[in-house]
């Protein structure tokens, strides 16, 4: 029953994100290609089994409704990095019937879904009316900053066309680009694009494996109700599929979390070309809040926030809209609860310890009202805990219990890293202000109280015992769920001046999920919201 509710949890943030069917019915389709159009049943899309199309792998999009406001499209979706800083040809084979709008070739290069690189529809060379068999061609040049080419074939409005042998080749850089957006000529991403960017794709991933989790979880739910397998055997492998998403989950954020650090590391040695750009007429770089005003063409960008500001007005007019965002850390004290109390504890008191990253969206709910904001995002929490009296966790079936070690040792410490998604109700005393007839609601400038809470999963467990025996120093690391409870969540609030606040969580669930005696983990610090 606990994992049917931990795997039912899990879902409860994805389950509000559920996807719809306006797009595609992908079932009907091959993987390797995905289908768009406006309103289900406005196209027949996919392969052509016509016997004059025998031994060749033709498409086809053909519209079933008329009029039809929107396209029709066969599209893929690639990595780029194969094709980074070159020129990309996209050819393929097109043959139309009675195309009374238009139809084309597409290709597109995206950082992340932030930024459009390059672009070519074929829209002012489009393919109308009825035509034979006619190759055509699209070249882009794909930026170093690409993280995806998108490419397929699309009809706008009714008629029918079919496309076959569409490839992707680099040619040489001096052949001329085709597309309304060139690649050679974008420019350069702001810093503070680039984070929000990787941001948003962290959440994204963890939004993707929920709603694939909630996909396996019901087909599941119908192998059972039609009797193909037993309950106790589909709740084995939902709990096994929830481990494997919340691997993947790590996995990605992990590699998302390594370009976020090297944005950073990049931004600080001055690579970026509008940062060396704006030198001569000011750029100041900060760590921390900062409440200066910048002057009125200077520019201030601000690493911990991952924000970048061009002028007083601008900094101004960004901080006082009605949603904001904000970069928050957070570190203190960790230890347990047991029977409602932490006096003799069995972890140490200084040494046992938290620290939380993680990005907020904060938004005021009234309108012309600066006191009641609602707080919402995202965090990565690391709850550490040391043992005392030379002791260390031990899993005995489904009890996890702290043992003493016969060997002595020089350190032991157990750690949990959680996702976690707070919702706080933030009361901001900070005053409005008035400046050439505008009012401007700026956040965290003032005395700040919030109170909510989190709910997540664990992503994983590990212990860290270090000895020094005969002089030899060395470290065991053992990797497992220890029975820890796999569905987090808590109550949460905090007190505090413009950036920072006492921060105090309480997890509701136990740290262990079936040990005798209950346990839950509780956590004291400070905490930083970098506006």
């Amino acid at each position: 029953m606990q994992k049917i509710i931990l795997i039912t949890v899990l879902m409860l943030v994805a389950m509000a994100t559920k996807l719809t069917a306006q797009e595609v019915n992908s079932e009907k389709y091959p993987l390797e290609w995905s289908y768009r159009q406006p309103e289900i049943e406005s196209y027949e899309m996919g392969p052509d089994k016509n016997p004059e199309f025998v031994n060749q792998d033709v498409f086809t999009i053909k519209s079933v409704k008329s009029p039809i406001i929107g396209f029709g499209n066969i599209m893929k979706s690639i990595k780029s990095d194969l094709y980074l800083g070159k020129t990309v040809k996209m050819t393929g084979y097109v043959k139309s019937n009675k195309v009374r709008s238009w139809a084309g070739l597409w290709m597109r290069a995206d950082y992340y879904d932030t930024a459009v690189l390059s672009f070519d529809n074929m829209q002012r060379r489009a393919i109308k009316e009825t035509t034979d068999w006619t190759k055509y061609e699209i070249v882009l040049f794909v930026p170093m900053e690409a993280t995806s080419i998108s490419y397929g074939v699309l009809l706008d409005g009714t008629g029918q066309i079919w496309f076959k042998d569409v490839k992707l080749e680099i040619v040489d850089n001096t052949v001329p680009e085709t597309g309304s957006i060139k690649g050679r000529e974008h420019k350069e991403i702001s810093f503070e694009k680039r984070a929000k960017a990787i941001a948003n794709q962290i959440k994204t991933i963890s939004d993707t494996q929920k709603n694939a989790l909630k996909t396996e979880i019901d087909a599941l739910d119908k192998e059972v109700a039609k009797g193909i397998i037993s309950k106790e055997k589909a709740d084995e492998f939902k709990l096994k599929k929830a481990e494997e998403r919340a691997a993947t989950i790590e996995t990605k954020v992990a590699i998302e979390e390594g370009k976020l650090n090297q944005l950073i590391q990049d931004i600080v040695d001055g690579k970026f070309e509008d940062e060396n750009r704006y030198k001569n007429s000011g750029t100041s770089i900060i760590i921390g809040g900062s409440t200066d005003s910048i002057g009125k063409n200077k520019r201030e960008i601000n690493i911990t926030s991952m924000k970048v500001y061009n002028g007083q007005s601008d900094k101004e007019d960004r901080q006082s809209k009605r949603t904001t965002s904000q970069v928050v850390f957070a570190a203190g004290l960790n230890n347990v609860v047991t029977n409602k109390s932490v006096e003799k504890s069995d972890f140490r008191y200084l040494g046992s310890h938290f620290y939380e990253w993680g990005l907020t969206y904060n938004s005021r709910i009234l309108k012309n009202n600066n006191l009641l904001h609602a707080k919402y995002g995202f965090s990565v929490m690391y709850n550490n805990l040391r043992a005392t009296d030379n002791r260390y966790f031990v899993a005995d079936g489904n009890q996890t219990n702290l043992e003493l070690n016969p060997i002595r040792q020089d350190d032991s410490r157990f750690k949990n890293v959680n996702v976690v998604f707070p919702v706080h109700l933030e009361f901001d005393f900070t005053k409005s202000k008035e400046r050439e007839g505008k009012t401007y609601f700026k956040t965290h400038d003032s005395f700040r109280i919030g109170l909510g809470g989190y709910v997540g999963t664990n992503l994983k467990s590990k212990q860290y015992v270090k000895y020094d025996i005969d002089e030899y120093k060395s470290r065991e690391i053992t990797k497992g769920n220890f029975n820890v409870d796999s569905f987090v969540y808590g109550l949460s609030t905090y007190v505090g001046y413009k950036a920072t606040s006492l921060y105090l969580k309480y997890d509701l669930n136990p740290l262990f999920k079936d040990n005798l005696v209950k346990q839950n983990n509780m956590s004291l610090g400070l905490r930083f919201d970098f506006n």
